[in-house]
């Protein structure tokens, strides 16, 4: 039998956290959906790996998530988000949700989820959309590309058709019911001078309700998983947090993994991280 030092072995120390906590902060990125099957965009050569077409075209992520494409050309702006969205909705959350599912309810529900992801995958895997902060928006509503008014609306009725070879959107564009502009997923992009951030806001405010009430006593533990250097909002998010709570904070990152002097790193991917950690916990 292994014997494992609980003061080195990363699992070992950061399961102890978890078993001791009264809170839970899961913060993500892109990385922990690509076990489900998604990509992460890492790089314009990981991007063109999903996306040849936009290779042949000399487009990369940077390039193709930016308003502007809903203005001058919707055909490939939803042949790219429609693409996208189709591909979210047809995945399903791997089994790691559901083990950071479970690891919430030992502490009822003292929990949130702060994340970049705008794929709608923690509320898919049974977390409560009041304890979600998707700080980027979500793919799950739409809005005008010109922000006419206010109002945003659910994509739930949303079907693009996508002609697979060039990425284009061959039908089914939507438009505003307002004002029949074309319309477009209210998440944030780079140059976004139009995105409409009053659901974004509204759970800002629910998130930061939650900060507020938390007791600096709260042994919170903190669980980044899949959040890169290159948009950094989570990982800042996430050392921000265990600064305010003096509390050690565990990131999962398979080739970013380090941190501030009290993180606990774990260089692996997001499920089979999740997997090794669980196990931990039937040991401390």
């Amino acid at each position: 039998m292994e014997i494992r030092n609980a003061e080195q072995d990363p699992y070992l120390r950061a399961a102890r956290i978890i078993r001791d906590c009264n809170a839970v902060l899961i913060t993500a990125g892109a990385g922990l959906g690509v076990d489900s099957g998604l990509p992460d965009f890492r790089g314009t050569e990981g991007f063109w790996r999903a996306y040849p077409a936009f290779q042949k075209k000399g487009l990369d992520f940077y390039d193709l998530a930016n308003p502007r494409w809903f203005k001058e050309n919707p055909s490939q702006a939803w042949g790219f988000y429609g693409h996208r969205l189709n591909l979210y909705r047809a995945t399903r959350p791997h089994a790691g949700f559901k083990t950071l599912l479970n690891w919430t309810s030992k502490v009822v529900d003292n929990y949130f989820v702060f994340t970049s992801n705008v794929d709608g995958h923690f509320q898919k895997a049974g977390f409560s959309q009041d304890r979600v902060y998707e700080c980027h928006g979500s793919f799950e509503f739409l809005q005008c590309s010109d922000s006419c008014t206010g109002r945003i609306w659910p994509a739930a009725d949303t079907r693009i058709e996508i002609d697979e070879e060039s990425l284009t959107a061959t039908s089914n564009i939507p438009l505003c019911p307002d004002c029949g502009s074309v319309a477009r997923p209210n998440i944030l992009m780079f140059g976004d001078g139009h995105w409409i951030p009053d659901y974004h806001q509204a759970q800002n405010r629910k998130y930061n309700q939650w900060l507020s009430e938390i007791s600096k006593q709260t042994r919170i533990a903190i669980v980044e998983l899949g959040a890169g250097t290159a948009i950094p909002t989570v990982r800042s998010e996430s050392e921000k947090v265990a600064r305010e709570f003096a509390q050690p904070m565990i990131r999962i990152n398979p080739r970013e993994s380090s941190g501030p002097d009290s993180c606990i790193s774990i260089p692996g991917g997001g499920l089979e991280s999740l997997r090794q950690l669980d196990n931990a916990l039937k040991l401390v």
